[in-house]
Parts: structure tokens; sequence; C-alpha cells
């Protein structure tokens, strides 16, 4: 087990900006890193954001709101708290700069820690290779972006073999793949070549260019009719556009798929 990192050099500090009742993080530039809308915290207010919850459409409707949900950034906390107050999952954050967390918990209605809520101040990369921790997470999000957003932190085919191993049977990972210097074809590669082109779904991009993977741990996809299902249940009980995900829901491209 790596040590957790104690020193962080170099971290750009949160930063919080507000417009037509939405207040957004920043890292010291424009760049949106997360967003919340002051009356009604606990709605998801990017659109990415929502699309990365359509892990929920690959897990059975009796467990869609069970067991651990982990995710690997911060942002805006808009995720842990939907997983923690909405969904009532046990849910644990990682977030390698400091500043992020107090700002969360400052501007952005992040609980304290809890018996069903751990936010670590830790490398992300670190958390997911800690053999320790295999198999815990139910749900893993990974959304990892420093102050420039110009690629993934985090986006090697080691990182997402340690994202498998966290999962449990039956897990879902969602990826948020974005930035000028990102590659989705690239990160789609590596996802497929560790989880198996079979288990890999991609979401159409949204207008801000951002293109939600779904992964899951093994077992296989859901037919068309349970996930429409699972979709109406979703909308009914959580307010999430998830009919409108199914409609997006795709296999990768072949340009995507690992080279035998």
């Amino acid at each position: 087990m790596k040590r957790d990192r104690t020193v962080v050099p170099e971290l750009a500090p949160a930063t919080m900006s507000e417009a037509d009742g939405v207040r957004y993080l920043h890292l010291g530039t424009p760049w949106v890193q997360g967003a919340m809308r002051i009356r009604s915290p606990q709605s998801l207010e990017l659109e990415y954001i929502q699309r990365m919850m359509a892990w929920m459409l690959f897990r059975p409707e009796g467990d869609v709101a069970k067991g651990h949900a982990v995710q690997l950034g911060l942002g805006a906390a808009a995720i842990t708290r939907f997983c923690h107050g909405v969904l009532r999952m046990r849910t644990t954050a990682v977030e390698l700069n400091p500043t992020v967390i107090s700002a969360c918990r400052l501007w952005f209605r992040l609980p304290d820690d809890g018996p069903k809520l751990q936010v670590l101040q830790q490398d992300a990369a670190t958390f997911a290779a800690d053999t320790d921790r295999a198999g815990s997470a139910d749900v893993l999000c990974v959304d990892l972006y420093d102050q420039d957003a110009a690629s993934p932190v985090l986006d090697s085919e080691a990182f997402y073999r340690d994202c498998r191993r966290l999962l449990a049977d039956g897990g879902v990972m969602a990826v948020n793949l974005f930035g000028r210097d990102a590659s989705f074809e690239r990160s789609a590669q590596r996802i497929a070549a560790v989880f198996g082109e079979a288990q890999v779904r991609s979401l159409r991009p949204t207008k801000e260019g951002n293109t939600i993977v779904i992964a899951c741990r093994a077992g296989a996809l859901p037919e068309r009719a349970v996930l429409a299902a699972r979709a109406e249940n979703i909308e009914t009980r959580f307010k999430l556009p998830a009919r409108k995900w199914l409609r997006m829901i795709r296999a990768l491209p072949a340009s995507t798929l690992p080279v035998a």
C-alpha cells in the first residue's frame, strides 16, 4: 500500500463565482470545475454531471441506491451530495486539493464527515492503487481535472486497472472525458482494454464536449427493455432524465477498440 501524499505542491486555490442563481467552482481560471444552484443544492445543475449518473441504469432497481459510492475528484461536490443526500448511499469522495474540500464545505453545502460520508484529502491514484480497498466500491465516478482542464489528470491503462479492482462484482464506473488536449479514442481504448469492450458504453458528448463512459465490472449488460424499465424507475424516484440517457447510450466506435 502506497503512503498518502501529505505535501501537496503547486495546486491552484479554489475560487467561487455566482451568476443567475448558480454558484460555480474554479481553480483560479475561468474553467468551471463544478456548479450548484443555490436554492436547490441537491439537484445536479450541470448536464455532464447528470449524465455521470447514467451508471444508475446498470444497477438493478432494488440495488440502485444501495452500497458504497466512491468519487475520485470532488469538484463542487454535486455527485457527493446527491449520492449521500438523495440516494442515501454510503459515500466516499477523494480530492487532492485541500482548498477544494474547504470551498465545498464553505460554499457548496458539503456536509461534515459522518457514518455514511467520508471526504479524503488524498491522491486519487494512491487511493485506487490501495489493494486493501479492492472490491469496496459498488459505484465509482471518476472526474479528475486540474486548473487547465486540458485532459484528465489520471488516464492510463494502469489507473483504469486499479479502478476496476476497486469495484465489487456488479460494480459500475462512470468517467468524464473532456479537454482540449484529451483524446476520447485513446482514453476509451484504455478503458475497453481493462474492462472488455462488451462491458463499456458511452453517451453522446454534451454541447460543451464532455463524453461520459460507463464501464461494468463483470456480467452481461442488461437488455434494452430492462434498461428502459430502470430508466422509468429512476425518473419517477429521483427526477433524473434517465430516458434521455438511454437514447444516448451506444457501444464504443470501432476506432476506439483495443488493437489485438
